[in-house]
């Protein structure tokens, strides 16, 4: 007879209990970023579950359910204490995540090992993000004709909200505000004739700073907003393979493949412009 393991109890997480998924996120070698809690919290407060045990007052198991407009979420975080997998504990913290998504199109990026279980809950695979890491061996190249590059927060938030509605289902305005300003970042618009063509944001991680989100028109603009924020640190960013020519700058710049992740939808994929997509936001939040 298999062993009784108690029921968990499930509530909202607090921020000691977010930062100690963010431990999990390390050991699981996801690099997460060093100041990623003050926007995940903003876009959702509620968002963020967490489960423990009566008899135990460590959390289990986590998973975050962010809501975005009336029809959109995005799920992640989704981790078990290694110690205790396989007691169910996992399962029970998605259901009650997933409960608090009804109706929506539920959007996450699973890694390879979790994508069948994926399956079984009706996601389905929309792309696959490739994480490219290294040093990129160069100078910051020089910018396109008429282009202009410039710190992001110093524009007005309603041209970068309007840029980013091309490459996400809904606005997120309040995750792209705290995104941009948080600490440990730095933000690199691109600019040509007035008009937005081009944004990437670099921010600190336990180990290579990641890109991300990374929008570019073209890829010189994007070759261009890449090489001035590597500056010859360790850098990654999570490609999707919708964009054949993302692909080419990270092989070009010798950055390496490390880690895979497929982005998955409950509902229909949502329509976005994927040629100029170079790297998603947050593997979390989407």
């Amino acid at each position: 007879m298999p062993p009784h393991h108690p029921e968990a109890t499930i509530t909202t997480a607090t921020v000691q209990d977010l930062h100690l998924t963010r431990t999990w996120a390390e050991a699981e070698g996801w690099n997460p970023g060093l100041a990623d809690l003050q926007p995940f919290l903003a876009t959702d407060p509620h968002g963020f579950l967490i489960a423990r045990r009566p008899d135990d007052p460590t959390p289990v198991s986590s998973i975050s359910v962010v809501r975005y407009g009336t029809d959109h979420a995005f799920l992640g975080l989704y981790l078990t204490r290694p110690d205790v997998r396989g007691q169910g504990y996992g399962i029970q913290t998605w259901n009650a995540g997933m409960s608090r998504l009804t109706g929506r199109n539920v959007g996450l990026d699973g890694v390879v090992a979790q994508q069948p279980n994926y399956r079984k809950s009706g996601f389905t695979s929309a792309w696959t993000n490739t994480r490219y890491e290294g040093v990129v061996p160069t100078d910051p190249t020089p910018t396109p004709p008429g282009v202009t590059l410039t710190d992001a927060t110093t524009l007005p938030f309603a041209l970068l909200a309007a840029y980013d509605r091309r490459f996400f289902p809904t606005a997120r305005d309040t995750f792209l505000a705290s995104w941009l300003t948080a600490p440990h970042r730095t933000s690199l618009a691109a600019l040509q004739d007035g008009h937005l063509v081009g944004l990437a944001v670099r921010r600190t991680c336990t180990t290579a700073s990641r890109i991300g989100p990374f929008y570019a028109d073209t890829p010189a603009i994007a070759t261009t907003l890449l090489t001035h924020l590597a500056q010859n640190t360790p850098i990654a960013l999570d490609i999707p393979d919708t964009n054949p020519a993302a692909l080419t700058l990270a092989t070009e710049l010798t950055l390496t493949p490390t880690f895979e992740t497929s982005r998955m939808y409950t509902g229909t994929p949502p329509r976005i412009d994927h040629p100029a997509l170079y790297g998603i936001s947050t593997l979390e939040l989407g």
